[in-house]
């Protein structure tokens, strides 16, 4: 009881605990604001090439996308955006456009979704006729075909899709689908963006088709 009486007497005592206790939670507290403020401020980030191999392996965090943006954009490059991301906030990200580029040829309102190629054109890109001369002149029967008797990419239908060699109705529709979100094709490479495209398909179509 004498100890007890002490240990209540001492206000030197009770001070030395009450200190302990509000520095722990002072410690708690900076820690927890830390955390926070790094979550909050993360910056949109660019995945670069490693000098002596190809891009390391990189894993989607829940809440981000990666995008690939190329073309008439002054950073090409693959980056990583917010889940909620523009087509707009992804030509940012690479730099913003050039002076050669012609952004009507995109749709800068779009939603990006993951692992998507963003091709931002030049104005020359978009005025190119398809080879034969004039414009893009169609033939009878063979809607969205060139001059030159190849199947335009960027005004064919789905009728004119199909007739190309390892083109069926669905991929014939997913180049359609591919070509209303993201704009007129760049170059026929291209392509392979699409859903069930590779490079035995794009190979057997590279002579066929036209921008």
């Amino acid at each position: 009881m004498a100890e007890l009486d002490a240990y209540r007497a001492s206000p030197r005592a009770r001070l030395g605990v009450g200190a302990a206790i509000v520095l722990v939670l002072a410690v708690a507290a900076v820690a927890i604001g830390v955390a926070v403020w790094r979550g909050a401020a993360a910056p949109v980030e660019r995945i670069t090439e490693a000098p002596d191999g190809p891009t390391p392996a990189v894993s989607v965090a829940a809440g981000e996308l990666y995008v690939h943006v190329f073309g008439a954009v002054h950073a090409p490059g693959l980056y990583v955006l917010p889940a909620h991301a523009r087509v707009v906030d992804a030509i940012a990200a690479a730099g913003g456009a050039t002076d050669e580029a012609a952004v009507e040829g995109v749709n800068l309102a779009r939603p990006l979704s993951d692992g998507e190629q963003l091709a931002v054109p030049t104005r020359e890109e978009l005025a190119v006729p398809p080879p034969g001369g004039g414009g893009p002149a169609t033939e009878p029967g063979a809607p969205g075909a060139s001059g030159g008797g190849k199947v335009n990419l960027n005004t064919a239908d789905a009728a004119a899709l199909d007739t190309l060699p390892r083109i069926g109705p669905a991929i014939a529709e997913r180049i359609i689908a591919w070509r209303d979100e993201n704009g007129p094709f760049v170059s026929v490479d291209d392509l392979l963006a699409v859903e069930g495209i590779g490079e035995k398909t794009l190979a057997a179509l590279r002579d066929l088709v036209t921008v």
